[in-house]
């Protein structure tokens, strides 16, 4: 047992070794088979071997590669790297990239690193038909090369544009300059920046440009000239060498203070934690923009193996850190090794062009990959979840994705927020959320500014350097009030400047929240006169020779093309002076001028209406309304008429009659009442009228119209076809006065056209000799000039509203324009005080409607009673006979009235009876009138109307006076009889 015991140690140990022996020629034979069944494919990688880039690229492509036929054993085929140095270099990027193609024949080529290296390389790919991958080169520009066998597996850097410019309009910014590279990949980008600015009303006021190889003097002296200007805001887009170079000078010249913000694009964000520790410290409170890389578990282990295997290889550089152009790199590889699988190896061939002659170039004699076009095609159709997110290429590159927002604070950087396509800015990153209308107020987390500060920098600053805004004013002549400049003509300087406008513009800096040093410079020849007119001096503000114009400068379109306004600070308007006469003085005729025409026509034809109307209603019944037909016109019309002044003579019986004189005097007393305020508005308020009414009447006469010297009214007079001979300039309001007094034909002119201060200013010195009219043209009044896009006109702008809503700017206005008083005369109205007859239509048909109703009742109550008249008409007479025989009815006396009452009472032999119309022609004394109406009903009524249709009454109705015969008017019996038999029988 013991000798067992002591021999199985060894027996156990040979047993081990022989199992291992025989594990390993398992592992090694079933790898040699397997190596016998993969097919090998060259592809090419083109990177900076130097650079950080290229060593971080070089080992995610290895150990993309491990992972990837790790995970997939059972594919057939094999990549197999074939590396090239590019050196840095454009030149010699294509030089490797050419020998790949053309001694190596690779399927594909990775790289190169940057765009300009890229440009190139690009061309070759296409012309051999060789699928160029580049995971770093983010040119914009290379888009436009449209090569289908160029692939970026990167984001293009003008994605991130949005993201800045969202930065940039979270935190109102007016202003931002970009800070970029003299190079393809720096100028790329800038067409984007600039546009995506634009959008968002953010000026542009310079674009610096870094040489690729400049020193640290030509960094300084860019930086200096960045720091004379107001903008405060700088967006870097360099290569990260560069771009730490430049963060390090502007620290050292105390460009990384308090009120200064920078911002990186995603080429420095990506690697500033690479580079030294002593170029970190310049980066304190910048922020960075960079593509957003989703946190997984597989991302987090690639990482550490990354690191273990990087440190490796590359033992001397201790500050590597995994980036997205890593990641990018992997993906890419992976992407490739796919597509290459599933295109197959049945065609790695090249078809090589037979070009005998020595003098044949390397390019001429170029292959072209016959697998090409098949690998394309796979490459494009590719789609998987990589480590930097969903891999796939949309029109030939990775599409845009959510950036991230970080600042940088020591040495580490902190997350601040997120941008996205959909959302925009956003604290924190919901991908779930796609709503392209979010209504989530954009925020960002809290931000580090440089400085070490929390305070949101304004992002402009008034230099510190010593200079003084240049303020430019003009040089008046008249309207001194305004702005007054003393010349001194010796030194060619103003010895002061005084005015209403520069009195507002230092009360205006004054409630400024910061100061601000600046200095009044006129806009004049070196012998004091006006340089130019407005419009030059706004210029001047354009072409940057001035920092702001303080004047009496009028806000109008064509300005505001080329230069920004603040908000104004006086009345706004353009309106027409003219003389002011008094007219009534000449006119004979006014009495007539209360009314209009047709107000005096309806007048007149109611006034004799009415008088019909009450003719008609008294005829019958007032002894004043009887006797010959002029008589009775003539008192119809003096009633009427006599109702507007004084109470008449004739006395009203009927009540049909009193209704309708009731209605027509209320009618009358409202005309007389209006007509008398009217005249004395005529003869006293519109004493003074203005000479010109219609400038249209002032073109049609061809006269002169003035305007200020200087001014852009005399673009309104030209747009209003005025012509050059017509106009005439004026510098005071002294000039003006004499140019109205010449008058239009002596060289003067009719009217002039100003803006509303001016012609407050003008009246108030010669109150009562003009007034304004229309038209007023609409302008935005005064305000004060400053350059496009200056940050300064919303502060100023804020700084007007609270000078003009207090008590200082009633003070400036009281000292500059109270002296001259206020002209009560300004601006009245020229309207005419005639009355019309839209003003009394409802009381004329009151009174017509009045008057045609009573009219209707008289004759119903007349017909009625003459109805046995109508009743005894033979059928067939005509309508005139039967008009004539009541018009005859009419015409006399009706004794039934009351007002016949008293004559009745006095002749008792009044009371017709049959005896006395049987004996009426034997009884000549007899006053029986023949009037139906005093008949008894057993006359024969039929008697009285044959002898009333054959006129045998006496004319006018009036009755025969007593005592006295008439044989026409009494017929005997006989006679009587006779015609009444007659009448019967048709004759």
């Amino acid at each position: 047992m013991r000798s067992l015991s002591t021999t199985n140690p060894i027996n156990l140990i040979d047993i081990c070794l022989f199992i291992s022996i025989l594990l390993v020629n398992a592992v090694v034979t079933q790898t040699q088979n397997s190596s016998s069944t993969t097919t090998p494919v060259n592809v090419g990688v083109v990177l900076d071997m130097d650079s950080l880039v290229g060593k971080i690229g070089l080992s995610c492509i290895n150990m993309a590669l491990s992972d990837f036929y790790a995970t997939h054993p059972h594919y057939k085929t094999r990549l197999i790297v074939n590396t090239k140095d590019s050196k840095e270099d454009v030149v010699a990027a294509a030089a490797a990239a050419l020998e790949l193609i053309r001694n190596v024949e690779v399927q594909a080529i990775i790289g190169p690193r940057s765009s300009m290296q890229a440009n190139f390389v690009i061309n070759l790919g296409n012309k051999s038909q060789v699928p160029i991958i580049s995971f770093s080169a983010t040119s914009p520009s290379l888009t436009s090369l449209q090569s289908s066998y160029f692939f970026r597996a990167a984001q293009s850097s003008s994605f991130q544009v949005k993201a800045i410019s969202a930065i940039v309009q979270a935190f109102g910014w007016r202003e931002a300059v970009p800070i970029y590279v003299d190079n393809q990949f720096g100028e790329s980008f800038i067409p984007s920046l600039t546009d995506a600015l634009q959008e968002i009303n953010t000026r542009v006021p310079y674009l610096s440009v870094i040489p690729a190889s400049a020193n640290d003097d030509q960094i300084a002296e860019e930086l200096y000239k960045l720091m004379t200007m107001q903008t405060r805001v700088f967006i870097v887009h360099m290569t990260m060498p560069l771009g730490s170079q430049i963060l390090a000078k502007a620290k050292e010249i105390g460009m990384m203070s308090e009120g200064y913000v920078w911002i990186m694009t995603d080429t420095m964000t990506n690697l500033w934690r690479s580079i030294d520790a002593s170029a970190i410290d310049s980066l304190e409170g910048i922020l960075g923009v960079r593509s957003y890389v989703h946190k997984s578990e597989k991302l987090e282990n690639f990482k550490g193996r990354w690191k273990r295997k990087f440190q490796q290889v590359n033992p001397d550089i201790t500050n590597a850190e995994l980036n997205i152009l890593g990641l990018w790199a992997y993906d890419a590889t992976c992407a490739l090794a796919l597509a290459i699988e599933r295109a197959g190896t049945v065609n790695l061939r090249f078809n090589k062009t037979n070009i005998s002659s020595s003098s044949a170039t390397n390019l001429e004699t170029l292959g072209v990959s016959q697998n090409g076009p098949r690998l394309i095609q796979e490459l494009s159709n590719i789609k998987f979840g990589g480590l930097s997110g969903d891999f796939h290429f949309v029109n030939g590159q990775l599409p845009s994705s959510a950036f991230q927002i970080v600042n940088v604070n020591g040495n580490k950087e902190r997350r601040v927020g997120y941008w996205t396509p959909q959302n925009g800015l956003v604290r924190k990153l919901d991908l779930t959320n796609t709503s392209t209308n979010s209504t989530s107020k954009p925020k960002l987390g809290p931000i580090i500014w440089p400085g070490d500060t929390t305070a949101v920098p304004r992002g402009w600053e008034i230099p510190t350097n010593g200079k003084k805004l240049r303020i430019g004013v003009p040089m008046k002549v008249g309207f001194t009030e305004f702005l007054d400049v003393a010349w001194d003509p010796m030194s060619h300087k103003a010895i002061s400047i005084e005015g209403y406008c520069k009195d507002v513009f230092d009360a205006v800096m004054a409630k400024m929240p910061y100061a601000i040093p600046y200095e009044y410079v006129p806009f004049a020849t070196p012998d004091g006169k006006a340089a130019g007119s407005y419009n030059d001096l706004t210029d001047q503000v354009y072409y940057g020779n001035y920092d702001a114009v303080v004047g009496d400068t009028t806000i109008v379109a064509n300005r505001s093309l080329f230069v920004d306004f603040t908000l104004p600070y006086t009345e706004s308007g353009v309106a027409m002076i003219v003389p002011i006469r008094d007219k009534n003085k000449k006119s004979a005729w006014v009495f007539l001028k209360p009314l209009t025409w047709d107000l005096w026509v309806t007048s007149g034809c109611f006034f004799v209406f009415i008088g019909f109307v009450v003719w008609i209603l008294e005829h019958r019944i007032n002894e004043d309304f009887r006797g010959p037909p002029a008589y009775q016109v003539g008192t119809s019309f003096w009633f009427s008429f006599s109702t507007m002044v004084f109470a008449h003579r004739e006395r009203v019986e009927s009540n049909l009659a009193r209704f309708v004189v009731i209605i027509w005097c209320f009618v009358v007393l409202i005309l007389t009442q209006s007509y008398t305020a009217s005249l004395t508005s005529v003869l006293t308020v519109e004493q003074l009228q203005p000479t010109v009414t219609d400038i249209n009447a002032l073109l049609k006469r061809r006269e002169s119209v003035g305007f200020l010297d200087g001014s852009f009214v005399e673009g309104i007079l030209l747009g209003l076809k005025f012509t050059n001979f017509q106009l005439k300039k004026y510098k005071s309001p002294e000039e003006l006065d004499e140019l109205f007094s010449k008058g239009s034909a002596n060289g003067g002119i009719s009217a002039a056209l100003d803006e509303i201060p001016y012609i407050k200013l003008f009246l108030a010195k010669y109150c009562g000799k003009y007034t304004t009219v229309e038209p007023t043209f609409k302008t935005a009044g005064f305000g004060f000039v400053f350059p496009k896009g200056s940050p300064l006109v919303a502060d100023v702008s804020r700084a007007i509203l609270n000078v003009t809503q207090g008590d200082k700017m009633e003070q400036i206005q009281k000292f500059w324009f109270n002296n001259e008083g206020v002209c009560p005369d300004f601006n009245p109205s020229v309207s005419s005080n005639s009355l019309d007859l839209e003003s009394f239509w409802g009381l004329f048909l009151i009174a017509g409607v009045a008057s045609i109703s009573a009219l209707i009742i008289f004759a119903a109550m007349f017909l009625y009673e003459q109805r046995h008249v109508l009743f005894q008409l033979h059928s067939e007479t005509s309508m005139w006979r039967r008009i004539r025989i009541m018009s005859r009815i009419f015409d006399q006396k009706d004794l039934s009235s009351h007002t016949f009452k008293k004559s009745e009472l006095r002749d008792a032999s009044s009371t017709c009876s049959v005896q006395s119309i049987g004996v009426v022609g034997s009884s000549p004394n007899t006053n029986c009138p023949p009037s139906p109406s005093s008949c008894s009903n057993q006359t024969d009524s039929s008697d009285f109307v044959s002898f009333v249709e054959q006129g045998r009454i006496a004319g006018h109705g009036d009755q025969t006076p007593k005592g006295s015969s008439s044989p026409d008017i009494f017929p005997s019996p006989e006679r009587s009889s006779i015609e009444l038999a007659n009448y019967r029988n048709g004759t």
